[in-house]
């Protein structure tokens, strides 16, 4: 990397976590169900995504692309009527990568009572360039104590994942080296 580009990377300010969080709200419909008449999982998972990207392309002030969906959780079933709402921070920042964490929560549409967590995921996504290349991002920067423990929650689940993809390589590797195929 050129002096140039270290400067560049050093000279981006950081954004709070309050800069680029976000709320999707959605009705479920018949056209979401599944085949037990509940919403189809793969529907909240698309909110998901979809809230994750808004706030991945707010905090790093541009394009973002999905890297890896982490720990998708569905804890309640989510039915025709309810109104889901994806709320969606940045929880970590490396050099081009940002750690998302999105709680999905659902209430019915017509009832005043208290939204219930009906699902939680955390997703990696890396900004890039008109190119697709990697593009460095701020540094997120948490405000509340919350912040800072989703923050330290992040680093731990980001040594997971390299310690993981090193593992697996590293197991393909001595396989070949032993003469099996894939």
């Amino acid at each position: 990397m050129t002096d140039q580009a270290q400067r560049s990377e050093s000279d981006i300010p950081g954004k709070p976590t309050s800069a680029s969080r976000t709320t999707l709200s959605h009705i479920m419909t018949h056209s979401d169900t599944n085949l037990l008449g509940t919403v189809h999982g793969g529907v909240i998972m698309k909110l998901v995504d979809d809230a994750a990207g808004a706030v991945a392309g707010r905090h790093s002030g541009g394009p973002a692309v999905t890297a890896s969906m982490d720990e998708m959780v569905f804890l309640e079933p989510v039915r025709v009527g309810d109104l889901v709402h994806v709320k969606a921070q940045v929880n970590w920042t490396g050099r081009s990568s940002m750690e998302v964490g999105v709680r999905v929560l659902a209430e019915r549409w017509n009832e005043s009572t208290p939204a219930t967590q009906v699902g939680s995921a955390y997703l990696v996504f890396a900004a890039v360039d008109a190119d697709g290349k990697p593009r460095p991002v701020p540094q997120v920067l948490p405000e509340t104590e919350r912040d800072k423990r989703r923050y330290q929650e992040a680093q731990i689940r980001r040594t997971h994942r390299l310690a993981r993809r090193r593992a697996i390589k590293e197991l393909r590797e001595r396989r070949a080296a032993e003469g099996y195929e894939d």
